[in-house]
């Protein structure tokens, strides 16, 4: 028997039979892929504008938190190579020996911090960019060492079964000696006592004990640092800027001569460091970058083609050259280009660093608990997973803290403790 359903003023029916019309319930919301084809569409009409570089990257509304978060996951995807016995990431081999994976990561990570740091250079007098600098490099840093030496190492030789006196009292590779020499940045020491020795890395290496083989790029990164700070004190970016495009010609110039078999060792050999001539030029590639962002454009047509030179180069031949400065903008036009909402991710909260500098570490704890045998992609998903843990507790207990007293003490400035002192002084 048929229910009838009573009827409405307007002639329609009510009730679970009556058909639904855009008379009775407004106009229908756009399908969710209709949503998704239109914002891209917007989105496609918006990285077609050129842009000036400066206006892209300003302030926090750019990707670069996301995209150093992604080349810190790289590195610890190409770590999980040889960390779990599996010999070497495969990229190494397609690029004909130039890069792995982490190596092309920690380019982009120097490509991107010249271009900071620079930014930073022009905004503060020397007082106040050394005091930043410290506080961003230092605590993450020194919290690892700290927390290798008096945690990791000591849980891990409890396992053991052996006794934490032993522990500390080994000499010269003891806990103590490893943060002593260590601290400044430059790793002399890269493991404690024999931990991690029976990883498969630590196999690799004869034996030995390696707890955290990222950290070298660090002084190379404190040394560019220091090159910029030299330029901030004589206000060379200010006033003379042209002298860091020539620094990097320079620089290009080496580069270019050690491919080509010619050493500098002979003549100044702190120059024959390569990785101190290769982190240095794509560190200072960033910096012109910076210091010329009002000049250099983003366009779409200038980003597919240094796409495809950075491919081109990474699989042919001469990334280390021609490449660099292709891949900085390829980087740039990202950051500043992604969709809104990706720019959102990472903005406030700066994970990457911490997840650098702990990766490698965990990397060899979950090899030392034997999971490494369960697999090559398990493995590096489970070191991504507590990395990002570790990198999570370094943001929010160490870096964001020390962050936020970049404005006391050193941070107000040259002008501000003059003008303390010149109050201060007794007259004459």
């Amino acid at each position: 028997m048929a229910i009838s359903t009573p009827a409405r003023e307007d002639g329609g029916t009510r009730g679970a039979d009556a058909p639904s019309s855009a008379a009775s319930t407004g106009p229908r919301p756009p399908r969710r892929s209709s949503r998704v084809l239109a914002s891209t569409r917007d989105w496609l009409r918006s990285a077609a504008v050129p842009l000036p570089l400066n206006e892209g990257l300003s302030g926090r509304h750019n990707a670069l938190g996301l995209i150093r978060i992604i080349l810190a996951a790289a590195v610890i995807v190409s770590h999980g190579f040889p960390l779990s016995g599996r010999g070497e990431d495969p990229v190494q081999r397609w690029s004909g020996n130039q890069q792995n994976l982490g190596g092309f990561a920690v380019i982009g990570f120097f490509a991107i911090s010249g271009y900071l740091i620079t930014k930073s250079g022009t905004r503060n007098d020397i007082l106040q960019y050394m005091w930043a600098r410290i506080l961003r490099i230092f605590p993450a840093f020194l919290a690892v060492l700290v927390v290798s030496a008096f945690v990791i190492g000591p849980l891990f030789w409890l396992a053991e079964g052996r006794s934490i006196p032993a522990y500390f009292s080994a000499y010269p590779t003891g806990p103590l000696q490893y943060i002593a020499v260590n601290w400044q940045l430059t790793i002399h020491q890269w493991g404690i006592n024999d931990i991690f020795g029976q990883t498969p890395y630590g196999q690799a290496v004869g034996g030995g004990s390696v707890f955290n083989g990222s950290l070298w790029t660090l002084t190379y990164e404190w040394t560019c640092y220091l090159i910029i700070g030299a330029f901030v004190l004589f206000g060379v970016l200010k006033r003379f800027r042209i002298l860091l495009p020539l620094l990097t010609l320079v620089l290009l110039g080496m580069q270019m001569a050690r491919f080509a078999g010619a050493g500098f060792n002979s003549i100044v050999p702190y120059l024959g460091d390569q990785f101190l001539v290769n982190l240095g030029l794509i560190f200072m590639i960033g910096g012109t970058f910076a210091l010329y962002a009002d000049k250099i454009v983003l366009d779409w047509r200038l980003f597919l083609f240094c796409s495809a030179l950075s491919v081109f180069t990474a699989i042919k031949g001469g990334f280390q050259v021609v490449g660099f400065p292709a891949f900085a903008y390829v980087l740039f036009w990202l950051a500043a280009k992604l969709p809104d909402a990706l720019k959102r991710l990472f903005a406030k909260n700066d994970y990457s660093y911490g997840l650098y500098v702990w990766g490698f570490l965990v990397q060899q704890m979950v090899a030392q608990l034997g999971w490494y045998r369960l697999g090559y992609i398990p493995y590096t998903l489970i070191c991504l997973v507590v990395a990002t843990a570790f990198a999570w507790l370094s943001w929010h207990g160490v870096e964001k803290h020390a962050l936020a007293i970049k404005g006391w003490g050193p941070g107000k400035g040259l002008r501000y403790w003059w003008s303390r002192v010149r109050r201060t002084a007794p007259a004459a």
